[in-house]
């Protein structure tokens, strides 16, 4: 029988280029594991270097055929690339629904193209939340761009860009009312937006429109994935980006501190989660909980008396 890999194992044959072992690991991020903690403190000093790209934008707007466009275009300069795509979870088992690797299947072949679906499991956001841990260990492993691509649930989708370095915000020709979009955040987030389907009537109308609203505070791009037109200016536009952020550094980039606080938040936040369900097993919070479905205790009080628990205060 085989030897279960350890963590220090999987984080060194991730880092390598072991694409079973990068695989393997990502499965132990999106199950929140003690293996999978453990390679991040191994692998996240080693991270740091690469550009990760949020793009987001409603269903039907063609966020997955623009990624497997770009991809292409990243591979022709030489370079590695990685793909976080999220979907929904699915009902039943509560994985990856893997729409978005289907549509990007004209590179599986390649080994320096790395895509992986992870499920999103009822976040409330486009981004599962292990996606930032997962972008980290593909930064370690050697891809110096990630494209995260969101799920496309409206205004939520805007946490793309408390984790992205360069948010793409991607909208189809004549999809609806431009301003509404604005008004659902969208745009608002944007680094720079991009229409697709240019070859399609109105794709010119519709960036026409939004140069309009939004003149000279974002780039306005026009892309055909079908064809390639606008996709090596497309590309252009995000190495640019990437170009002015290293100049910046790192560390005082307000992309990379929002990913800091967001990764540190959400941690201490499951860890909290995890003691409070502990808490949740014993009788004492088990008569809380009864008292409030009887609306004898009013949650907030039944909350401070839980969170009094945590501090260590005496049971009650």
């Amino acid at each position: 029988m085989t030897e279960p890999a350890t963590a220090s194992d999987l984080a060194a044959r991730a880092q390598a280029g072991d694409r079973r072992a990068l695989a393997r690991l990502l499965t132990e991020i999106e199950n929140r594991t003690a293996t999978a903690e453990a390679a991040l403190r191994i692998l996240y000093p080693l991270a740091g270097r690469a550009h990760l790209v949020g793009i987001t934008g409603p269903p039907g707007a063609g966020k997955s055929t623009l990624i497997s466009a770009l991809i292409g275009a990243v591979r022709a300069t030489g370079r590695p690339v990685a793909v976080l795509a999220v979907d929904p979870s699915s009902p039943v088992t509560g994985g990856a629904i893997l729409g978005d690797r289907v549509r990007m299947m004209d590179h599986a072949g390649d080994r320096d193209v790395f895509i992986r679906s992870m499920a999103s499991r009822g976040h409330a956001g486009g981004l599962a939340t292990a996606t930032i841990a997962a972008a980290a260990v593909l930064d370690a492993a050697g891809f110096p761009i990630v494209f995260l691509e969101t799920v496309g649930t409206g205004q939520a989708e805007v946490e793309v860009a408390a984790v992205a370095d360069t948010t793409l915000v991607v909208e189809a020709p004549d999809m609806g009312d431009d301003v509404q979009a604005i008004k659902a955040g969208l745009l608002e987030v944007a680094d720079i937006i991009v229409v697709t389907k240019g070859d399609r009537p109105g794709a010119d109308r519709t960036a026409g429109r939004l140069r309009a609203m939004l003149g000279t505070a974002l780039e306005v791009l026009v892309t055909a994935a079908t064809n390639g037109a606008g996709i090596p200016e497309l590309l252009d536009a995000i190495d640019g980006r990437a170009a002015g952020l290293g100049a910046r550094g790192a560390g005082g980039d307000g992309a990379r501190l929002a990913r800091a606080r967001a990764q540190l938040e959400g941690i201490v936040a499951e860890r909290i989660q995890a003691r409070i369900l502990a808490a949740a097993r014993t009788a004492e919070t088990e008569v809380l909980l009864r008292a409030i479905a009887a609306h004898e205790v009013d949650p907030y009080t039944a909350a401070d008396r839980v969170i009094a628990v945590l501090d260590g205060a005496p049971r009650v």
